[in-house]
C-alpha cells in the first residue's frame, strides 16, 4: 500500500529518484509558512483533490507530507485505492518533523 519512512530515507529516496514525485497535501496557508523544495501543492481538504489525483501519472512514485503525517497517509492510502501502481512514500512526523531547509 504505502509505507511511512522517516525525514532520512525520505530525503535521500527522493533525492535519487528520477521517478519521484514530491507531494504537499497541505493548505495553502501552512504551505505559505514552508515548503520543502521542489514539491506539488495539492491541498487534500480541497473538494477537488481526488479529480487532481486522478491526473496523476499512476506509474511514478509519490512522496507526500503534511504537516503531522496524519493527512499525507490518508492521501497515499487513497492513492493505493485509486490504483497507484508505483511506491508511495508518507513522511512519519510529517513537516513538523523535518529538520533540513525549508523553502519560503
Amino acid at each position: 500500500m504505502y509505507q511511512n519512512i522517516d525525514e532520512i530515507d525520505f530525503a535521500e529516496k527522493f533525492e535519487a529518484d528520477d521517478n519521484g514525485v514530491l507531494l504537499d497535501v497541505r493548505t495553502q496557508e501552512e504551505y505559505d509558512g514552508g515548503f520543502i523544495a521542489g514539491c506539488e501543492l495539492m491541498d487534500i481538504f480541497q473538494p477537488d483533490f481526488k479529480t487532481k489525483l486522478e491526473g496523476l501519472d499512476k506509474s511514478k512514485n509519490y512522496y507526500v507530507y503534511c504537516r503531522s503525517g496524519n493527512r499525507s497517509g490518508q492521501a497515499c492510502g487513497l492513492m493505493a485505492q485509486m490504483g497507484f501502481t508505483g511506491e508511495l512514500y508518507n513522511l512519519d512526523g510529517g513537516i513538523m518533523g523535518w529538520t533540513q531547509d525549508l523553502e519560503y
